[in-house]
């Protein structure tokens, strides 16, 4: 799950004319007591027209926190509320005035309409979703607006101009940091086009190409990308411990969060395609042979919280021979009797309980629920451009594309529907091939002594996204085994919440551990 949602308390077509600066008009229309409409203009500027594309998806976000850049909240914050606004554009002439206002095609994530916005103080914000490579509206090449403040004490409408655009990521220059932009054979040959993979690599202090080094492939919180590598480069005191004798001498590789419907989960997919493949015979070959000077999976790691958490986990018991230990912090649910608060095998519906009640998606550490799995779900139909949660980049999107077989119009078949949330019982079976336990118990006869010395968890016990039973009645499982008995290290923390233990700095000195305990054998 979305670790920034947990960090930020959030992070989970108007009518538009192309030019020129944003300009207010107000217009008073009988409204209901309270309630007001908005509408408006837009232009595409004249210096973003170049790298205007006519089709795509057009989004218009309403917040009231003023501190942050409404574009940005697409996970649903149960404290600052964004309300997001989207349909598909097949023709936008940017030469021609876009109109937004209520015309019954909008989906939206609020409860009103542009009709009926209630009084108060709004930060409205316009995207132009015309990118065609990335599964997520943050994407290089869209084009957006400057924040605007509006007040809603009467009907309003108002012009907007596309005049920004989302420029291309950089990996920061630092002696120690590198970029990989590698192309798969393997993606490319299976989706017949050319598919290109990222990572960003942080080498050790006075690394020396003539030497081997250990490894350590880390995955990030769910959608996180190569260029996350900034965040520990700009951490004065990281780098400053980095940079001495007492870091360990250990290659870090920044997997990227990318796929076509999402977080790809770097796992195979019968819809994304096969990214455990093209990772564990492709992309790490190249990387090793450029950086590290060997290709021993003795000295191979693998790490990751939240999504990264799940990933890591399942790269180990997927890979047993590819990894010789997995750092997991907070996993995304590793068996499925407990997907959240769902088990998609007996229950009937996702959104709603047995008794009657919305099923929370997240709660604070003191177990107070913040937002139902419903409305989290309807901010990714919104995000969708097939107006529901399959390819709306988002968290369910992606693990829907993981687990789910191929369904109609070149989307996953749902697990449940995105409306209803009735759950579909064959697609359900379908998802047993990535339940961890599951899995682990039906091969734990060879898996079992793959396993031994390899397996880190960590889970705190008030998981903000309700995790911790799914990795409870994992450990419930390694208990029983036999033949070999398993010996994975699962540390549960009472009153801790998601990720909250999570530190590169630990996993390496863990990973360091690892290193001279079996160097001593």
């Amino acid at each position: 799950m979305g670790k920034a949602l947990i960090h930020n308390n959030t992070s989970m077509k108007l009518k538009i004319f192309l030019i020129g600066i944003i300009s207010l008009t107000c217009i008073n229309v009988h409204s209901q007591q309270g309630n007001f409409s908005f509408s408006a203009t837009i232009k595409v500027d004249k210096e973003v027209k170049e790298r205007f594309v006519e089709k795509g998806r057009f989004y218009l976000f309403f917040t009231q926190n003023s501190k942050v850049e409404p574009r940005t909240q697409t996970w649903p914050s149960p404290v600052n509320k964004t309300y997001i606004f989207a349909k598909n554009i097949n023709k936008f002439d940017s030469n021609e005035i876009l109109k937004i206002e209520n015309d019954g095609t909008w989906i939206s994530t609020s409860k009103w309409t542009l009709d009926e916005i209630p009084e108060g103080v709004y930060y409205v914000q316009i995207l132009w979703d015309q990118d065609n490579k990335e599964s997520r509206i943050d994407a290089p090449e869209n084009l957006y607006s400057v924040k605007q403040k509006i007040n809603i004490n009467q009907s309003l409408k108002t012009e907007i101009s596309l005049s920004k655009v989302i420029e291309a990521r950089k990996v920061n220059n630092h002696n120690l940091s590198r970029v990989v932009d590698f192309k798969s054979e393997v993606l490319s040959k299976w989706w017949n086009k050319p598919m290109y993979l990222k990572a960003s690599v942080l080498l050790p202090y006075q690394y020396d190409s003539n030497k081997i080094y250990p490894i350590r492939y880390n995955v990030a919180g769910y959608g996180g990308r190569y260029t996350r590598i900034n965040r520990l480069l700009n951490n004065k005191e990281f780098m400053n411990w980095w940079d001495s004798d007492q870091a360990p001498q250990i290659i870090t590789v920044f997997l990227d969060g990318e796929g076509p419907f999402g977080d790809s989960y770097q796992m195979d997919s019968d819809n994304s395609g096969p990214y455990g493949e093209t990772l564990i015979d492709e992309l790490i070959p190249y990387i090793e042979s450029k950086y590290r000077g060997t290709n021993s999976p003795l000295t191979r790691f693998v790490d990751g919280c939240s999504t990264g958490g799940w990933v890591s986990l399942g790269l180990q018991l997927y890979y047993p021979d590819s990894f010789n230990g997995v750092f997991s912090y907070s996993p995304d649910a590793i068996e499925f009797e407990n997907y959240q608060l769902i088990n998609i095998y007996k229950d009937k519906n996702a959104f709603v309980n047995e008794y009657g009640y919305k099923r929370p998606v997240m709660r604070d550490t003191y177990g107070e629920p913040m937002l139902s799995l419903k409305e989290f779900i309807q901010y990714e139909n919104v995000l969708g451009s097939s107006n529901s949660y399959l390819n709306s980049g988002g968290q369910f999107s992606a693990h829907n594309a993981l687990y789910s077989p191929k369904g109609k119009h070149n989307l996953p078949k749902p697990l449940f529907d995105p409306i209803s949330g009735e759950i579909d019982a064959e697609v359900a079976q379908y998802w047993k091939k990535y339940d961890f336990k599951i899995y682990a118990e039906k091969n734990w006869e060879n898996l079992g002594q793959k396993l031994k010395g390899k397996i880190f968890i960590w889970m705190g016990d008030m998981d903000h996204f309700y995790l911790n039973p799914a990795t409870r009645s994992f450990n419930d499982f390694l208990k029983t085994t036999k033949n070999p008995k398993s010996d994975a290290k699962i540390i549960f923390s009472p009153m801790k919440g998601h990720c909250s233990a999570y530190s590169h700095k630990e996993v390496l000195l863990k990973i360091q551990k690892r290193i001279e305990s079996f160097k001593q054998k």
